[in-house]
C-alpha cells in the first residue's frame, strides 16, 4: 500500500512548492549508457535486449528513493515499487500494444514472463489493477538511434509516471551504447536523482 506523506515535514517541500504552479513542470534528458555487458548477457541467455533494459532501469529507478514518491493532486505519496509497462510490435505488423506487468527480482524471470504474456495479449493494454502513478512508461525505436524523444500525455502536471526511451545502440571502440532519454516530473525529481538512478543503472548491468 501506498504511504502518505506528511507535507509539513517533507524536506523537499520548499522545492514541491517552486514547481507546483507550473502548468508544465516536465523536463527531458537524454545521456549514453554503455550496455556491452547486458548485450552479451542477453545473447548467452538468449533473452531479449529490450525487455532486459526494461528490468534494469525500472529496478535503478526503484533503487533510488525519490522515483518511488507520487503527487496525486497535490498529496505526496511514496511507492514501494515500480511496474514496467512497455510498447510492443504484434509479430508481422505495424500496431504495437502496451504490455504491463510486475518486474519481480530476477531479469531472465521478467524476460520470460514479460515474452509470454505480450504473445498472449489480444487487448492494446494489460488489463490490471496497478497504481497508475507505481507504472514506469518505456518506449523502443530500434530501427534508427533516438538522441532527443518527448512523448504524449494529458495536461495533468502531477503526472508522476516517468517515460524511459531508447532507439538503436551504437558501436564505439568495441563498447556498445545506448542513448537513454528520460520524461522527468521536476515537482519530485531533480538532476541529482537522474545522477543516482545513472549509477544504479550502471552498476547494475556490471553485475546481470
Amino acid at each position: 500500500m501506498p504511504r502518505i506523506i506528511d507535507k509539513d515535514t517533507w524536506p523537499r517541500r520548499e522545492i514541491y512548492d517552486f514547481f507546483a504552479p507550473m502548468s508544465d513542470p516536465f523536463y527531458d534528458l537524454t545521456f549514453p549508457v554503455e550496455v556491452t555487458r547486458l548485450r552479451a548477457v542477453c545473447k548467452e541467455r538468449g533473452l531479449s535486449f529490450y525487455m532486459a533494459m526494461t528490468f534494469a532501469v525500472t529496478k535503478a529507478m526503484e533503487g533510488v528513493d525519490a522515483f518511488l514518491y507520487k503527487d496525486r493532486g497535490g498529496v505526496i505519496i511514496r511507492h514501494e515499487s515500480l511496474v514496467p509497462s512497455f510498447t510492443d510490435l504484434t509479430p508481422g505488423s505495424e500496431l504495437f500494444r502496451i504490455v504491463t506487468l510486475e518486474a519481480g527480482d530476477d531479469m531472465a524471470d521478467f524476460c520470460r514472463r514479460a515474452k509470454a504474456r505480450s504473445a498472449a495479449q489480444r487487448e492494446f493494454i494489460t488489463q490490471g489493477e496497478w497504481d497508475e502513478d507505481r507504472l514506469v512508461y518505456f518506449s523502443c525505436l530500434p530501427w534508427f538511434p533516438v538522441s532527443a524523444f518527448k512523448n504524449e500525455r494529458d495536461a495533468d502536471p502531477s503526472d508522476s509516471v516517468p517515460r524511459a526511451t531508447w532507439g538503436r545502440w551504437r558501436e564505439e571502440g568495441g563498447r556498445t551504447l545506448l542513448d537513454l532519454s528520460l520524461e522527468l516530473n521536476h515537482r519530485l525529481l531533480d538532476g541529482v536523482h537522474v545522477g543516482k538512478f545513472y549509477e544504479r543503472l550502471n552498476g547494475l548491468i556490471a553485475v546481470l
